[in-house]
This record gives structure tokens, sequence and C-alpha cells, in this order.
């Protein structure tokens, strides 16, 4: 029998989902190329490297996303710099994501969504996938 919790990890997605702005995965295929979007992949090196990745995606592993896009973090990436830029967030299947979004806002970062079905969403979508 597992711990017992107070809240769920599925009802922390389904709250921030309530907060943020969702893009379905056609819709998200639509912005693709739009030099004023940049996609974030929120996976694991091992998730991008077994099933590819959306061309040109920044790729910032989910356990440094505050630190990446902190300019007073020692860990600061310039790719978060562009303020006038949506930034479209994915991980596999739009758990991460989306609890991901919800964070960004509270630290005020600005115009981010996320791709509702996640990577997966966007593969059965027909969007385009690179493989290194």
């Amino acid at each position: 029998m597992g711990r017992t919790l107070t809240r769920s990890a599925a009802s922390m997605v389904a709250a921030a989902r309530a907060r943020i702005r969702e893009i379905p995965a056609r819709e998200a295929i639509a912005l693709h190329g739009d030099p004023d979007v940049v996609f974030v992949d929120l996976r694991d090196p091992r998730e991008r490297e077994r099933s590819g990745f959306i061309p040109g995606s920044v790729h910032c592993p989910r356990g440094m996303l505050e630190f990446w896009v902190d300019p007073d973090s020692p860990y600061y990436k310039d790719a978060f710099e562009r303020e006038e830029a949506t930034y479209v967030f994915h991980c596999a299947s739009g758990w991460r994501s989306a609890i991901s979004v919800d964070t960004l806002g509270e630290m005020g970062f600005g115009n981010a969504a996320h791709v509702t079905e996640g990577f997966t969403g966007w593969v059965e979508a027909g969007g385009p996938v690179e493989r290194s």
C-alpha cells in the first residue's frame, strides 16, 4: 500500500490546466516554424533519444526549468530571454508541461502555453519529428 497524500499528482495537473493556456497538438503543429514561437521539450534526454523531438525545439529537462528561466540564477539560459515570444512547452503526455507552465506563471515568466496532449499527441497528429 502506498503513502497517503493530501494532494494527488492528477489533481495538481487538473488545477494547473484550469489556470494555463493549452494548445491542442494540431494547433501547435500549425505554429511550428513561426519565428515568434519557441517550442521547449521538458522530457528526459532518454525520452528524446528514444522518441525523437520537435525540430528546432529547445531541450530543458524538467528539473532545471525554474533555474534556466530565472535571470538571477547561475544556471540561466538565454534561450528564455525573448519576452516577445510565445513559449510552447511539452512533455510526453502533457502532465509535466501543465504543471511547469503553471509554475512559470507564478514566477511571472509571461507568454507560456503547453501542448495539451504532449509529444505523443504531436506525433499522432502528424507533427514533424527529428532524431539525433
